[in-house]
């Protein structure tokens, strides 16, 4: 019942500040599309941990870790005006303390995309055999 109940608090959470970001909040230093791929909440509603991923930029380029870690910055700095409004929007008796954490899955998994396309490239063409 209990995990219902947070997984049903995190989708809120999740939907909530996804919208807020977009359309609240005006840094231009929020480069790129930020998506929020997941939303974990503690039992005791006391903090939410929020993934974000930054559309745009691949792993491994030093100038895209920079901006991710100024991405960061500016969400857990904003995280007191997003909390506030948070709370007026959800009503809930206890809104969590929002903590935002850099999603690499997208860009992993497009890292190994780019290494299997690379390495199918390299393999010989298979014979022409029909099967009949």
């Amino acid at each position: 019942m209990a995990g219902q109940r947070l997984k049903r608090m995190a989708d809120t959470v999740q939907r909530e500040i996804s919208e807020l970001i977009r359309q609240e909040l005006k840094d231009p230093r929020l480069g790129g599309l930020v998506t929020i791929s997941a939303v974990k909440i503690s039992p005791d509603l006391g903090y939410a941990d929020v993934y974000v991923t930054v559309m745009g930029r691949e792993l491994g380029d030093e100038q895209s870790e920079t901006a991710n870690k100024e991405t960061l910055d500016v969400l857990n700095k904003a995280s007191g005006f997003l909390r506030h409004e948070l709370s007026r929007r959800i009503k809930t008796r206890i809104t969590p303390r929002l903590r935002f954490h850099y999603d690499k899955t997208n860009a992993y998994g497009n890292y190994m995309f780019g290494l299997i396309a690379e390495a199918v490239k390299d393999l010989p063409p298979e014979d022409n055999v029909s099967e009949e």
